[in-house]
């Protein structure tokens, strides 16, 4: 029992800080106002997360970029392609929520993971989480002020500032860091920086509930049984969502004939997206957050479950194959 919990701690800590966050909202709402405290934290996660990306990665994908580029276009332009047309079903703050959550780059941490997990090619997963985290300066501005425009009033050059300094800024001097020689220390603290970002996710969550709570509350006060029909609607848009774009990843990549570790590649990094940068970007819109979460939570179950199956299916082809050769 003590060993699920261990190993489940974040997704439970996840569901604790919402819950919190969202029935204190009232006597919580004035840390809304920090700015500067909700930037820095993101500024720290991205930073911990960047300083522990390996650069021979980069060089690696470089060498074959083809699966790497679908899975760059894929995670910028598919995904919100495919999140549009769900604006003719969900209200306008639900719908806008989940448009910032398509719209946000490759999260820095799961992708990698999955696709190891599942038996991809890592530096595919690792360079389209660094490319798409610097193009959103200018893919996030760009998809709200085209899609979102009415629902906020943050100006393209506001996001494009703020995106800067929280996301560009600390990836590069994180990079910076590790060529300057802390490399190995980074490897080392590679569990302790994690951590470090987990507990930035939760803090980032917490701010996610409260700026919700008001508007669920507004909702439900007016019609609480239509409040769960949308609710329920959204959770299936986030899961049809992640899993039409993962399966298209790996099709487009089975059509360009890349081989089976690059096609798990592009499907999961393709797909995924990072909650940090989501949370961030739906409060500072005035979006509900709630479609970031879920978005996050869904990634992590499904894509478990289907690098798991693709790690099994993976482990019996090697053992086929041996016992093949031993027998010849």
């Amino acid at each position: 029992m003590w060993a699920r919990l261990k190993s489940h701690w974040f997704l439970i800590s996840l569901g604790l800080v919402f819950t919190i966050g969202f029935f204190a909202s009232e006597a919580l709402t004035p840390l809304l106002e920090m700015t500067t405290l909700r930037s820095s934290i993101v500024f720290v996660v991205m930073g911990a997360m960047g300083i522990t990306l390996p650069a021979q990665s980069v060089r690696q994908s470089v060498r074959k970029p083809l699966p790497t580029l679908l899975a760059i276009a894929i995670n910028i332009v598919v995904v919100p392609v495919m999140c549009w047309p769900m604006r003719a079903y969900l209200p306008a703050p639900i719908f806008g929520g989940l448009f910032v959550a398509s719209l946000v780059p490759c999260t820095l941490a799961s992708a990698a993971v999955w696709t190891r997990k599942a038996g991809g090619n890592e530096s595919i997963a690792l360079m389209t989480t660094v490319v798409t985290n610097l193009a959103c300066i200018a893919v996030v501005p760009i998809g709200v002020a085209l899609v979102l425009a009415k629902n906020t009033e943050l100006s393209v050059t506001d996001q494009v500032w703020s995106l800067t300094w929280v996301v560009v800024i600390p990836i590069v001097l994180a990079q910076t860091m590790r060529m300057a020689g802390l490399a190995g220390w980074a490897d080392r603290q590679k569990l302790r920086l994690s951590f470090l970002a987990q507990l930035g996710i939760l803090s980032m969550v917490g701010f996610g509930s409260i700026a919700s709570a008001a508007v669920a509350r507004e909702a439900m006060h007016e019609n609480a049984s239509m409040f769960g029909i949308r609710i329920g609607q959204l959770l299936a848009s986030v899961a049809m969502l992640h899993v039409a774009a993962l399966i298209f990843g790996v099709f487009a990549a089975r059509v360009f004939r890349a081989d089976r570790e690059s096609q798990i590649a592009v499907g999961i990094a393709g797909s995924q997206k990072t909650l940090t940068v989501g949370l961030q970007i739906a409060i500072d819109c005035g979006v509900s957050v709630i479609p970031m979460l879920m978005y996050h939570f869904t990634q992590l179950i499904i894509d478990t479950v289907i690098a798991s199956r693709w790690s099994d299916a993976s482990k019996s082809k090697t053992h086929s194959n041996d016992a093949t050769s031993s027998r010849s």
